[in-house]
């Protein structure tokens, strides 16, 4: 199948976008409201499924990839971008939350990348969304983040977001590393994925690192970042005030200052 090959601009810093740019009758998809803004000559069309041919024009074929799509987490409706226009128009993709976009040739990979589920940011069209799961029962157990994935297939390029700093290794055939599960951004197909129990009690419990990392075994290439928005997430979460607490906090206070406290003796010139 011929995929639609596009050009692309990534801009940013620590909040990133990127330009794709589509020529007369090419088309890009994208996870729903990921887009930023659009040139006139592009026309949006909402699908049921990921919006891929392979995907085909059959109701089972597409109930099938909108299935997929539920259990990664993802909507059930992906966004197709066509350029409609007799020249070029550009479309862009924002990322989330900070971190970096990692633009994944699929061709020079093997046709074949597996990523977090709510990596994929946005490809161009042909690039086929499926789920990867894992093979061992450890991983569904335990592994958490890192059990269902999402497959990306094809021939063209997509967009991969992850948070924080990004590195790239590569393992060569049987050598090993051990990664906390949310960490793990990406891996190609050939990379052996468990899940390994961190070690003593201990340490599992005061370590602060979990009780499973997932262990990586070559060969292949695998995406690390170094803040996943779940970590990102349980640390705002954990520093925002509660409400119901501020209240009571906020409720003492007055108590203390009110009449029976310290404000009212002050104010009430009591002498004792």
């Amino acid at each position: 199948m011929v995929m639609d090959v596009v050009d692309y601009e990534i801009k940013g810093a620590e909040m990133q976008f990127v330009e794709v740019e589509l020529d007369p009758g090419e088309a890009a998809i994208g996870e729903a409201g990921s887009m930023m803004f659009m040139d006139a000559g592009i026309q949006l069309d909402t699908v049921f499924g990921d919006g891929s041919r392979q995907q085909g024009g059959g109701l089972f074929g597409k109930l099938l990839g909108a299935g997929k799509r539920l259990i990664t987490g993802e909507s059930l409706f992906t966004t197709i971008y066509t350029n409609q226009g007799a020249g070029k128009a550009r479309v862009a993709f924002a990322a989330p939350y900070p971190g970096k976009i990692l633009p994944m040739d699929l061709k020079a990979l093997g046709g074949t990348l597996i990523c977090q589920k709510d990596a994929f940011l946005c490809a161009a069209r042909g690039v086929s969304l499926g789920i990867a799961f894992q093979r061992r029962l450890s991983a569904g157990f335990f592994g958490g983040e890192g059990f269902i994935m999402q497959k990306l297939d094809g021939d063209g390029l997509a967009f991969v977001h992850a948070g924080g700093t990004v590195v790239r290794r590569e393992l060569a055939a049987g050598q090993t590393l051990l990664v906390d599960t949310g960490c793990l951004v990406a891996y190609t197909p050939g990379v052996d994925f468990e899940v390994q129990f961190v070690g003593g009690v201990k340490t599992a419990l005061f370590g602060g690192e979990g009780l499973f990392l997932a262990r990586l075994t070559g060969p292949g290439h695998v995406w690390l970042q170094s803040l996943p928005f779940s970590r990102l997430a349980s640390r705002v979460f954990a520093a925002a005030p509660q409400a119901g607490g501020r209240q009571q906090d906020q409720g003492g206070l007055l108590a203390g200052l009110g009449a029976g406290g310290l404000l009212g003796g002050v104010l009430g010139g009591d002498d004792e």
